[in-house]
């Protein structure tokens, strides 16, 4: 589901920081809200995952998320396959590697957020991760571990086409901060036919400049 996101213009990172991420409005933020304290309250995790997930699969185990839980971690190692597509290697541990990174990166860019984004995300991810609301309202049947492509990409596909804005915005928050992680590591500049990442990726979200 690898697809050229929106160009967005004359946005630095302090702009980014003031404005709302996902656009909720007061009745999305309520729910989303609601939502979280829930998933708090029903034992999801809410501390980061320090040491833990997608980076056991590398080399270098020195990381430490500082922001992603590892409920966070399981959600996107189900979902950047799908978003990502043929962009990642075929073979199988070239493909974890490049998974690990790229989660890795998605911590250390949120890491960087204002405490309003990282709000509005942790709400997000919440959602998705909470099993009532992953089913009822992401229609994902089965915890994120045990999610195909295929069913990841059914998920993004409902929400990006949803004509519920707080979906559409969803969507666009998980595949914008998953494509400006990917394609804005230099190892991966030549797949975006650029000598240097995206001018749109690094307007949009230049927290992951230096990431």
């Amino acid at each position: 589901m690898s697809n050229l996101l929106p160009r967005h213009e004359n946005q630095d990172a302090a702009s980014l920081n003031r404005r709302s991420f996902l656009r909720t409005g007061l009745g999305g933020a309520l729910f989303l809200g609601t939502v979280s304290v829930t998933a708090s309250l029903s034992g999801c995790a809410t501390a980061p995952a320090d040491r833990l997930g997608a980076v056991e699969t590398r080399m270098d185990a020195s990381y430490r998320f500082r922001f992603l839980t590892a409920d966070d971690i399981d959600l996107f190692e189900a979902l950047l396959p799908a978003i990502l597509g043929s962009a990642l290697p075929a073979q199988p541990n070239a493909r974890r590697m490049a998974i690990a990174g790229t989660v890795e990166r998605i911590d250390a860019g949120i890491h960087q957020f204002g405490p309003a984004n990282q709000k509005e995300l942790r709400q997000l991810f919440d959602l998705l991760n909470f099993g009532l609301t992953r089913i009822t309202i992401a229609r994902v049947w089965s915890p994120w571990p045990q999610v195909s492509t295929e069913q990841a990409n059914g998920f993004l596909e409902r929400w990006r086409s949803s004509g519920i804005g707080l979906f559409n915005n969803g969507y666009m928050a998980l595949t914008k901060i998953s494509n400006v992680a990917f394609y804005g590591y230099q190892e991966n500049w030549h797949l975006s036919g650029y000598p240097g990442p995206p001018d749109w990726a690094v307007q949009a979200l230049p927290q992951f400049r230096t990431s």
